[in-house]
This record gives C-alpha cells, sequence and structure tokens, in this order.
C-alpha cells in the first residue's frame, strides 16, 4: 500500500502528469526540453509497474518487509525462492528510480533553458516553481535511494554484507540511506500540491498571490532543509541525544517556510472575491489538512515525546494526513482545475463538491481518533488488539475509522464515474474557462501538438502578449502582485 501509493500514484500523478502539461505551457516553451528523455522515463516506469504487481504472485507473496524495508529483516535469510517478492520489491523500484532521475533532469533543464523572453524566474506561477524544486529533490535524493536499493539487493541475491550483522554489515546503514530520501520524498509529494494549492487560491480569490516572492524563498527554504532533517525517524533507534538535538532543531526551523506559506495562503484568501468552485474547495482543503497534519509533527519532532508516539497511530495518523491526504487534494484541486485544459470539457461541479464534502469530512473521521489512539499507546501494524489488555476498550474507535474509510472509499467512485461521463458527454470549456491569468489558458483546450500553435509568447511586466502580428493580446499576470488580477 504504501510503496504503491508514494511511487506509483501521487508521484506519476502529481509530479508526472501535471509536470508535463504545465511547466511548458506556463513558460511559455514549445516543449520539453528533452522529449526522448521525457518518454523513455515514462516506458522505465512501466516495467517497474509489472515487476512490483508480479511479486504478489510468487511464492512466498509480496515483499514483507514493510514500505521502508528495514533490515535486517529485509536482507536476511537462504537464497530462496521464498525472498523473490522482496527480490522484485527492490528491483522495480531501483529502475523506478532512473525513470524518476530522467524525468526530473528533463523539467529542471526545461524550467531553466525553455522560458519564454521575458519570462523570468519571479513572473513564473508557483504551480510551476513547485515542480521545479520537486525535480531538484528527485534528482539529489533519488540516486541515494536507488544505490542503497542495489546493495540490499546484492544482500539477497549475491552474499554481500552491507546491511547484515552476521557479515559485519550495519542495518542502520539502512535507516540512514532510506531516511535521507525518505524526509525529501515527504516534500516531493507535498510541494506540487503546495505549488497547485497557491496558483488556484489565487485565481478563485482574483487577486494575486500574497507575498509571491516569500512563496518562492520558502519553497526552496524547504528543499534545502529537507535534507537536513532525516535523523529525527531515527529517535528511537539509540542515536546520541546531542545528534537528536540537532535533528529536532532543523526539523523545528523547517516549519518557518511551510508557516510561511500557511499565512500567505490565508492572505491571499482574505478580503477576496472568493469563487467556490470544485478546485477552489480543495486547494482550501489541503491548507485544512496541511495545518492539522503539521501541528501533530510538533509533538514528533522532539525526541522525549517522540520515543513514546514512534510506532503508534499517532505516527500514522500524521504522515498520512501531510504525505497521503493533502498531496491528493491537491491532485483532485489540480485535475478539477485543469480538466477543461486538457480536454475541453467540465468536470460536472455538483459531483465535485458532492464529492469534496463526503472526502474531507472522511478523512477528518479516520485519522483524528488516530491521534488519540497514538497518546494512549496504541502499536501500528497489529491486526487484533487481544495481545493488549489496555487496549481492548478502544475497538469501538477502530470500528468507528474502518467504516469512515470504507464511506470514503466508495465516495472516490463518485469522481471516477465523473471523470469518465464528463470526457465525454461534460459541457464543453471555451479556452479559459476560469478567467485564470497565465500562459496556458491563452492556448486551444486541449492544447495542439507544439503548445502554441505557431504563436510566441513574450511577457512584459505583469503582462504577455503574443509575436503573431493582429493576434497580440496583453493580459495581467497573476504572479505579479503590482497589478491587480482580474
Amino acid at each position: 500500500h504504501g510503496t504503491i501509493m508514494i511511487f506509483f500514484a501521487i508521484m506519476p500523478l502529481l509530479v508526472g502528469v501535471f509536470g508535463n502539461l504545465l511547466i511548458p505551457l506556463q513558460i511559455g516553451a514549445e516543449d520539453m526540453a528533452f522529449p526522448r528523455l521525457n518518454m523513455a522515463s515514462f516506458w522505465l516506469a512501466v516495467p517497474a509497474a509489472i515487476l512490483i504487481l508480479a511479486s504478489f504472485a510468487v511464492e512466498g507473496g509480496a515483499a514483507g518487509a514493510g514500505w521502508t524495508s528495514y533490515a535486517p529483516l529485509s536482507a536476511s535469510g537462504e537464497y530462496t525462492g521464498v525472498y523473490l517478492g522482496q527480490q522484485l520489491w527492490l528491483l522495480s523500484l531501483a529502475i523506478l528510480g532512473f525513470s524518476s532521475i530522467a524525468g526530473s533532469v528533463n523539467y529542471i533543464c526545461t524550467f531553466i533553458n525553455m522560458r519564454a523572453p521575458g519570462m523570468t524566474y519571479f513572473r513564473i506561477p508557483l504551480a510551476t516553481w513547485s515542480l521545479f524544486v520537486t525535480a531538484c529533490l528527485i534528482l539529489l535524493a533519488m540516486p541515494i535511494l536507488a544505490g542503497a536499493l542495489i546493495m540490499l539487493l546484492f544482500d539477497q541475491t549475491i552474499g554481500t554484507g552491507f546491511f547484515r550483522p552476521e557479515f559485519d554489515g550495519e542495518p542502520l546503514l539502512w535507516q540512514h540511506l532510506f531516511w535521507f530520501f525518505g524526509h525529501p520524498e515527504v516534500y516531493i509529494a507535498i510541494l506540487p500540491g503546495m505549488g497547485v494549492t497557491s496558483h488556484i487560491l489565487a485565481t478563485f480569490a482574483r487577486k494575486p498571490v500574497f507575498g509571491y516572492r516569500a512563496m518562492v524563498y520558502a519553497m526552496l527554504s524547504i528543499g534545502i532543509l529537507g535534507f537536513m532533517v532525516w535523523g529525527h525517524h531515527m529517535f528511537a533507534s539509540g542515536m546520541s541525544p546531542y545528534t537528536a538535538i540537532f535533528f529536532s532543531l532543523m526539523t523545528t526551523a523547517i516549519a518557518v517556510p511551510s508557516a510561511i506559506k500557511t499565512f500567505n495562503w490565508l492572505g491571499t484568501l482574505w478580503r477576496g472575491n472568493l469563487r467556490m468552485t470544485s478546485p477552489m474547495l480543495f486547494s482550501i482543503g489541503v491548507v485544512s489538512i496541511f495545518v492539522t497534519g503539521g501541528l501533530s509533527g510538533l509533538f514528533l519532532n522532539q525526541p522525549s515525546t517522540d520515543i513514546f508516539l514512534h510506532d503508534t497511530y499517532f505516527v500514522v495518523a500524521h504522515f498520512h494526513l501531510i504525505m497521503g491526504v493533502a498531496s491528493i487534494f491537491g491532485m483532485f484541486a489540480a485535475t478539477y482545475f485543469w480538466f477543461p485544459k486538457m480536454f475541453g470539457r467540465h468536470l460536472n461541479e455538483t459531483l465535485g463538491k458532492a464529492h469534496f464534502w463526503i472526502t474531507f469530512i472522511g478523512v477528518y473521521a479516520i485519522f483524528t481518533p488516530m491521534h488519540f489512539l497514538g497518546m494512549v499507546g496504541n502499536p501500528r501494524r497489529y491486526a487484533e488488539l487481544t495481545a493488549f489488555d489496555f487496549l481492548k476498550p478502544l475497538e469501538p474507535v477502530h470500528l468507528f475509522i474502518s467504516i469512515a474509510a470504507f464511506l470514503t472509499i466508495a465516495s472516490q467512485l463518485m469522481f471516477f464515474g465523473n471523470l469518465l461521463w464528463s470526457f465525454f458527454k461534460g459541457r464543453k470549456a471555451g479556452m479559459n474557462p476560469w478567467e485564470a491569468t497565465t500562459l496556458e489558458w491563452e492556448v486551444p483546450s486541449p492544447p495542439p501538438h507544439d503548445n502554441f500553435a505557431g504563436k510566441y509568447p513574450v511577457v512584459h511586466r505583469g503582462a504577455y502578449e503574443f509575436s503573431v502580428p493582429g493576434e497580440s493580446k496583453d493580459y495581467t499576470m497573476q504572479t505579479e502582485p503590482e497589478t491587480p488580477a482580474g
């Protein structure tokens, strides 16, 4: 569940789909910098997906060491078919790592080198900025994971001892390597949702992003600090208290740019002419869920409280709200917002709003009680509570969470039905149905093969135009706070 959701759902959909859609369109490029590298990135992901699904069908079943695959559990044992599922998991993610690296190189080169004339860095919409920072994180973090995966695969197959204590290996080395990737991965998942939220809130508040430059610097700060906090996942591993203090301080520091983004979102909404469309509702949902999940992180960045709460339902709740639900809400917001641009038709607004409210209430009903379960010491990854007498009175809470989860899952059928129906029968959309102010809305829907159909955008301060004689247009840029939008 964890592996497929993170590596085969959130990253391909948020980073892959919307990265390829938005980066060229929003910076005025005809295509990605390296189209063939882009296609190679996609086709590397296909065998990776096949391998991880094949692991369910082999002897012994799929990988049994969890999505973190901690050694020595994931590295131990003789080399028999029982471990084939784990080996397929390792091989799949290693291949996917090369796919992600190729894609990130393409995004970074496109962002830096393919901008339209006049499209300076501080005129680029925040959605594209977030994808650029995400690509930088992938480029720096994914090779660490890929190397660790290959080392662990060698431990499994050819008898090396990188992480096996019986061969003088160090199991904790795996944790360091995994979390050095794993915490930037949290921001790889959430940063595109943050950028989409910033963009959509400004569009439907009918005003520029509040503190645009501060938002850019906050994303860059999150990207840098994200590489300095991996040890807070290892407070319970017996690390030196002095080391724990450093990671605790860095984790507290990363809350500052996150808080800047939150207050700037609220500043964008303040006294805006709000239009409560489906993408706007999901964007506000991102703000709400990110704040809720972030506040619980303040308990986990302190070693004294984290040691008690570690491996309890408190961590499950915090992690899912931040990395799972907030990212997925950003994905929903982006889908509802750019669906008319991708396919030329609107998603149904009534179904969209119903989908939002059921999902929004459902996720809070699932994860809020988990915080309380964690506070009383309810461990995660246990199927039954019979081994813990003090937890038996909490069985009704688990039942409540399960019912809320099933109802929330069922509500997603509404979304997929909306997608399918609207693709064929949805209300047709014009070029700019949301009255947005960025470049992608000045091309036909769906965009032609070369994006701008032979017209070359030229960006001025607060406006842009096209270089075809007789067809030039001026529009206010959403990213320029000096000139109000609309």
